[in-house]
């Protein structure tokens, strides 16, 4: 679509023009989202705007400019000018700031819900979790006074003391993907950052990025300083940018394997910290002394919770022979079970795909499953929905069995409600089909056996594990450890890794020679060795 007449735009990070035309599903004139720079939204001047759609019903709800390189560069210059002031604010004031944030956060709680339900297509709770998933990271980076402590020791060589410091480092640039469009650029990535001392140039998802938008207008009534914290949409050609311009010191990602390893390369070779985390095919491995029914359930959450479009879903299930096609009925069963319908609606079970293009992508995967000689157990390619969704973007729970490490639908991420079965007749089979994997975000383990639990925790390649736990996903305190190529960097997000991440160290040495004897010769070593 070509860019609306200019108007000028109020403070806030949307504007309605008489001149944009109703959308023909839902008679509602879409909104024309702004950038937000300095402390202010402004209307971009690019020609080139993105539709965003409402999944569960397939109507556009607003578009998102594609900024300009002259924008993003002004976003980062107001986050390099920011900067200075911010870096000196105590960390104890900055933190005051996080905490009236975390107030914000629960007052618009229904709020961003539905916003993030309605852009996203994550069914209530879902989206509800997304919000909550932010405020827990801003509660753990309220703790910033005590996780910036640094080191220190007297008397390191006589007469000479060292005290280490943690520093910010200036501006980072967070490239946040569509699938969770509050927790990961407003939990993952702004709170530590900005706790920490640094500014931030976000570029939130083009195709959802209402809910980042929406909680910067809450970071700034929280009383963030204008230009800590700025917000873009962009595409890909803008984004570079942010990956080699000088001020930038570092960047945090979330998105594929193949982006990931660019942003990986490219930044790093401009001399910017990176932590990319990118794509996942999780396996669990089924025991069959587990507890199939809890078993089939957690199966049933982790492969079609967010219509699976998350790297810690869990798309693969490898089960031992004896107790296979119990497991598969079981779970079939469930997955017939889940009603699709609208993710607003709290009645709903699963929601849709985010948009029409991502949904292709999907049914093409499940095609080439079929191709490769899976056996279909469940068809989700047509399924039925709630009244009103007609025109979403739906595929249903859809299940193949007798999955081989052969075929590609049991090898790369599909990023839907699909879900592989791969048979094999023991533990030690059933750990090596999953240690295949060039992927290594999460694995699991169903089982009652502590030595297996154990052996498994100890040789799985996953970074996160669970045991009799779907989606390992821990608390925002520890780190996101993704291994293999689902993580490209040296220090994951959140928790201690987050803190280092975002911050650097400086160690300082001294020594005082009044009421001393000045010595009559320096030393190469000077205070640096103990004889």
């Amino acid at each position: 679509m070509s860019a609306m007449p200019k108007t000028e735009a109020p403070n806030r990070y949307f504007s309605t023009d008489s001149e944009t035309k109703p959308d023909p599903i839902s008679g509602k004139r879409p909104k024309i989202l702004h950038y937000g720079v300095g402390g202010t939204w402004k209307r971009s001047r690019s020609e080139k705007l993105m539709p965003c759609y409402d999944p569960s019903t397939g109507a556009v709800i607003a578009y998102a400019p594609q900024c300009t390189a002259a924008e993003v560069e002004e976003a980062i210059a107001a986050a390099a000018a920011a900067f200075p002031a911010w870096r000196d604010t105590p960390v104890s004031k900055r933190v005051q700031v996080l905490f009236r944030m975390k107030h914000l956060l629960d007052e618009h709680l229904e709020e961003l819900t539905r916003l993030c339900a309605e852009e996203n297509g994550k069914k209530w709770d879902e989206a509800q979790g997304d919000i909550l998933k932010v405020i827990e990271v801003v509660e753990f980076a309220c703790g910033a006074p005590q996780m910036m402590k640094g080191e220190s020791l007297m008397n390191v060589s006589s007469g000479y003391d060292t005290v280490q410091f943690r520093e910010p480092m200036g501006v980072f640039a967070g490239i946040a993907p569509w699938n969770f469009p509050a927790m990961i650029p407003q939990g993952w990535m702004a709170p530590i950052c900005l706790a920490t001392g640094n500014c931030m140039v976000l570029k939130a998802a083009s195709f959802a990025p209402q809910s980042a938008m929406r909680i910067t207008e809450l970071w700034a009534e929280a009383g963030l300083p204008e230009g800590v914290l700025n917000i873009v949409t962009t595409s890909r050609n803008e984004a570079e940018i942010l990956l080699r311009h000088p001020d930038i010191k570092g960047v945090s990602f979330v998105g594929s394997t193949a982006v990931g390893q660019h942003i990986y390369a490219t930044a790093a070779s401009n001399g910017k910290r990176v932590q990319a985390l990118t794509e996942a095919k999780n396996h669990a491995l089924v025991l069959q002394d587990a507890v199939l029914e809890r078993a089939a359930q957690s199966i049933i959450n982790s492969f079609c919770g967010c219509a699976g479009e998350r790297c810690m879903a869990l798309p693969v299930v490898v089960v031992e022979n004896a107790i296979a096609d119990k497991l598969v009925g079981l779970v079939k069963d469930l997955a017939e079970k889940v009603n699709l319908g609208a993710a607003y609606d709290k009645a709903t079970g699963m929601g849709p795909v985010v948009n029409k293009g991502h949904k292709d992508f999907v049914l093409n995967w499940i095609e080439t499953a079929i191709k490769e000689g899976a056996e279909l157990v469940l068809d989700g390619r047509k399924p039925d929905v709630a009244s009103g969704c007609e025109t979403g973007f739906f595929v249903g729970p859809t299940i193949f069995d007798h999955v081989t490490d052969e075929m590609s639908c049991g090898r790369e991420e599909i990023f839907g409600p699909v879900l592989c079965i791969k048979r094999v007749d023991s533990f030690e089979e059933g750990l090596k089909v999953m240690n295949a994997s060039r992927f290594a975000n999460g694995s699991v383990i169903f089982t009652e056996s502590g030595h297996y639990a154990r052996e498994f925790a100890k040789h799985t390649d996953g970074g996160m594990v669970g045991i009799n736990v779907g989606i390992p996903v821990p608390l925002g305190i520890f780190g996101f450890t993704g291994h293999k190529q689902s993580f490209f960097g040296d220090l994951h997000c959140m928790g201690k890794d987050g803190f280092m991440f975002f911050t650097e160290t400086k160690n300082v040495t001294s020594t005082w020679f009044t009421g001393k004897a000045i010595p009559a010769k320096v030393t190469t070593w000077d205070g640096t060795m103990t004889r």
